[in-house]
């Protein structure tokens, strides 16, 4: 495939023409980054040519995202000041907050033939009707494949029949006919074992899924190890109901309605009782997150597609929006039911919370627990007897048997900061007066100019 329709160089030019952009910031993962100044040459010269008065039309490259390269780096462009984003490569298609954005996915190679073939053989054999989803860097084939089942079989679907049911999921939107659920359909996916996939098969875990592999160029039936996530989000839920403090990740500025869901997060953490930090430090891995470590669990606030991270290597789980819906409203049930949208999570109303002063099943630390709410903005009368009971109760918590229930942690990060060892310099002097300051090594480390030469 020849450059300029990969990279759909016309068809971008006239974006920036019809709109009239002068600064234009141009975002390439780090995989398509060795063609960026080609694409710049192609789109300068084609915008010259076009139109004397979009010369003068700037472009910059953007590459080292702030945070995931499927999301539109909003902060990258607000640097330069651009007027729009031209995205290159994988994309979560997230609604953006403040800029347009024009994405080009980029046409991965695809035997449509080979992938029909493949596609009308299973259907033959499952029996079931079929929906076929695929990622967006093979949506250019999708009218090769169509051209080729028709030939194959007969297309008896009815254009006028009334549908009801709407569904989205990364970019891709379809309908099901009134009354159909998506049990019924097998799931067909055209594309990689990808973050895409992974939010696919989490989304619809109830349902039967194979996958064609273009790289392959075979079907892939068995799923089994992707499905296993599933069991590893559970796990991650019952532990973080027995965290004491939050911290909520900000893995996106650009996303449509993340701060609603920053604000969500830190009601509901609260709300249960527990002390909630928003920690805010472009992507995150295990050595940032490990400077926090009085932080039980992690909330990570990102598109559907960043928002699994392999918390294995991690001091503490990451667990998704959703996933914190389940664990810090204790009326909540997994009903296996799963997402990762933020429109999703946000329209979810939480569950009728039960009674806080009943105590709950820890499967981590195999008894009863309590979880003490926080009494904020609140004060006591007698504040030297309710510091007292306060005390008593982090330190032991009793039900009406008796019976020990569970020891607790710090409630806060101040808490927590006075329990620690060594809390950084600790100068010991009554002296308020600064003391004479010293003049230090000169030279290089190699040989200091104090230091006699050998």
């Amino acid at each position: 495939m020849d450059f300029e329709n990969y990279y759909e160089i016309t068809r971008v030019a006239g974006f920036i023409h019809a709109h009239n952009f002068s600064r234009v910031a141009l975002q390439f993962p780090d995989e398509l980054l060795k063609d960026s100044r080609k694409v710049v040459s192609a789109l300068r010269h084609l915008l010259q040519n076009s139109d004397e008065s979009h010369g003068t039309a700037k472009l910059y490259v953007m590459a080292d995202t702030t945070y995931g390269s499927c999301c539109v780096d909003e902060v990258g462009a607000a640097h330069v000041k651009a007027d729009c984003v031209i995205h290159y490569g994988h994309t979560c298609l997230s609604p953006t907050t403040t800029i347009p954005a024009f994405c080009v996915f980029g046409k991965a190679p695809l035997k449509a033939s080979n992938c029909a073939e493949s596609l009308y053989n299973y259907t033959v054999k499952g029996g079931k009707p079929i929906l076929v989803l695929f990622g967006l860097e093979y949506a250019h084939a999708m009218p090769d494949i169509k051209e080729a089942l028709n030939v194959e079989a007969d297309n008896n679907e009815d254009s006028s029949q009334k549908t009801d049911t709407k569904f989205r999921l990364g970019g891709l939107g379809w309908s099901l006919p009134e009354g159909h659920r998506m049990e019924d359909y097998l799931l067909f996916w055209i594309g990689l074992d990808n973050s895409a996939f992974t939010n696919f098969i989490l989304t619809f875990n109830s349902c039967e899924i194979v996958r064609y592999d273009a790289i392959e160029g075979c079907l892939k039936t068995d799923v089994s190890q992707q499905a296993k996530i599933l069991k590893r989000r559970y796990y991650l839920v019952e532990k973080a109901k027995d965290a004491n403090m939050v911290g909520i990740l900000v893995g996106t500025l650009g996303v449509a309605g993340y701060l609603d869901m920053i604000h969500q997060m830190t009601e509901l953490v609260t709300r249960a009782g527990k002390k909630a930090y928003t920690f805010l430090m472009g992507k995150p891995n295990p050595a940032k997150l490990a400077n926090f470590p009085e932080c039980d669990v992690f909330i990570y606030v990102s598109c559907a597609q960043t928002a699994l991270l392999d918390s294995k290597e991690f001091l503490a789980p990451i667990i998704t929006p959703f996933e914190a819906l389940i664990a810090f409203n204790r009326g909540s049930q997994w009903t296996g039911a799963y997402s990762m949208e933020f429109q999703d999570v946000v329209a979810s109303q939480p569950a009728e919370v039960e009674d806080e002063a009943e105590s709950r099943f820890s499967f981590f630390q195999g008894g009863y627990v309590e979880d003490f709410k926080l009494q904020e903005g609140k004060e006591d009368k007698d504040a030297v007897l309710s510091l007292v009971n306060v005390t008593e109760k982090a330190l032991l918590l009793q039900n009406k048997d008796s019976e020990l229930l569970s020891r607790r942690d710090a409630k806060s990060g101040a808490e927590f900061f006075a329990a620690r060892s060594y809390q950084g310099l600790e100068i010991h002097s009554s002296d308020s007066f600064p003391e004479p300051f010293l003049i230090g090594r000169t030279g290089k480390a190699s040989g200091y100019e104090d230091e006699q030469s050998k």
